[in-house]
C-alpha cells in the first residue's frame, strides 16, 4: 500500500453526488470482483461523521503493480465526465493508518423476516405481524447504497473509518476493504 491515486467527483446539476459516488464505487466493485487479487483497498478521505458523509473522494490504495492491473481494465465507462482522475502517488512518508470496513446493521427487518420464516417456518404474513417494518434502525455511519449482483436486493454499505495505531497487511475484500488490514491516511 505505498501508492494511492484519487477519484474527485465533480459538481453534476442532474445527478446529486451520493448517487455519483454509488455509481463509481459498483463500477470499482465489479472490476475488483474480475481482478481478484486482494491487493487494492479503498477510503474516503473526506468522510465525515456529522451530517454522515462518504464526501466527493474515492481514494485507493495499493502498489503500483496493483494500479497498473487496475488500469488496464476498462472500468470507468460511462463515469469519466463524472470525475477527475489524480495521478498514482507515492503515500506520503509520515502518516496515521486507519482500518476501513464494513458495520452490518442487525436491524433490517426484512433479511431478520427472511431469516426468521426459514428458521421458524414463519409464513409471509406472521413474519410481517411480527416484524413490522417500524423495528427498523438505521445505523450513524456513512454509506453507499448498492445492488447485489447475486439477488438483486439494494443493500446499504455503511462504512467506519476507524483509527489503528500502525500499519497492519492484510488482504482486501471485491469492495477495498479488510478485516485486519490498514490503509494509510493523510
Amino acid at each position: 500500500m505505498d501508492h494511492y491515486l484519487d477519484f474527485r467527483l465533480l459538481p453534476d446539476p442532474e445527478f446529486p453526488s451520493t448517487q455519483l459516488m454509488n455509481a463509481l464505487f459498483s463500477k470499482l466493485h465489479r472490476c475488483l470482483v474480475r481482478l481478484g487479487n486482494g491487493d487494492i483497498a479503498v477510503s474516503f478521505p473526506e468522510s465525515q461523521s456529522r451530517p454522515a458523509s462518504l464526501g466527493p473522494v474515492l481514494r485507493l490504495h495499493s502498489s503500483s503493480v496493483g494500479f497498473e492491473r487496475l488500469q488496464s481494465q476498462a472500468w470507468l465507462n460511462g463515469m469519466r465526465d463524472h470525475v477527475r482522475i489524480g495521478e498514482v502517488k507515492e503515500v506520503p512518508p509520515v502518516v496515521e493508518y486507519r482500518r476501513v470496513r464494513r458495520v452490518q446493521s442487525k436491524s433490517n427487518p426484512d433479511r431478520i423476516r427472511r431469516r426468521q420464516m426459514k428458521r421458524h417456518g414463519w409464513t409471509e404474513e406472521e413474519a410481517l405481524e411480527k416484524i413490522p417494518d417500524s423495528s427498523a434502525r438505521r445505523l450513524a455511519l456513512p454509506f453507499l447504497q448498492l445492488d447485489s449482483r447475486s439477488s438483486g436486493r439494494r443493500f446499504l454499505l455503511f462504512l467506519e473509518h476507524a483509527a489503528a495505531l500502525e500499519m497492519v497487511p492484510g488482504t482486501f475484500n471485491a469492495y477495498g476493504l479488510s478485516v485486519s488490514g490498514t490503509v494509510p491516511w493523510f
